[in-house]
């Protein structure tokens, strides 16, 4: 039995567990308000990868995916928890950060299964980098589709990010690596 698994059976796991996923579904919505446009492209720089790979990291693969499908359901409801630029509600998953949105649930569950197998700093890098590469992969694709070209599509929506998001993983690495796992914490009974 996972220890998740045996943190969310104790009634003190699965309340910790609930708040920890609210907990990070709104310190995403709180990091989706500082948005940095950029002129050559729909898509503004944010903070939004980095607090995706911590959930992942922090929280645990399935933890991680419910504390994104939280966010998501709130910003499809119409909450305002998307960067500021954009169509509102369920309209956003249509535009050009659509992918990039659809894809947080497999960004944090592939974090959050590599970071458990690889709990050294190097291993919660590479965990976050790669949870990183699947937010991009679903943005690539979007804008892809929207564009009618895959080589437009990695200019506007990969090129201009990949770099700072291999820094945002390894500031989540970091941070991780401080602070108290949920999906490693074991209940005290």
């Amino acid at each position: 039995m996972s220890t998740l698994s045996r943190s969310i059976e104790q009634p003190r796991g699965v309340g910790l567990t609930i708040a920890a996923v609210a907990g990070f579904a709104l310190a995403l919505a709180a990091a989706s308000q500082v948005a940095i446009p950029l002129p050559f492209t729909p898509v503004p720089i944010t903070l939004q990868p980095m607090i995706v790979v911590l959930a992942g990291l922090m929280l645990g693969p399935v933890a991680g995916v419910a504390s994104m499908v939280l966010y998501l359901a709130a910003g499809a409801a119409g909450l305002p928890v998307f960067a500021p630029m954009g169509a509102p509600g369920i309209a956003r998953f249509f535009g050009p950060t659509g992918g990039y949105l659809i894809a947080y649930p497999a960004a944090a569950f592939v974090a959050g299964a590599l970071g458990r197998r690889a709990p050294t700093l190097l291993g919660r890098w590479l965990a976050a980098t790669a949870g990183s590469a699947v937010i991009l992969l679903g943005g690539v694709a979007e804008l892809t589709i929207i564009n009618g070209s895959l080589t437009r599509a990695v200019a506007i929506g990969l090129t201009p990010f990949a770099l700072l998001d291999v820094v945002k993983a390894f500031i989540a690495a970091v941070i991780a690596g401080r602070g108290v796992s949920i999906s490693n914490r074991r209940s005290r009974d």
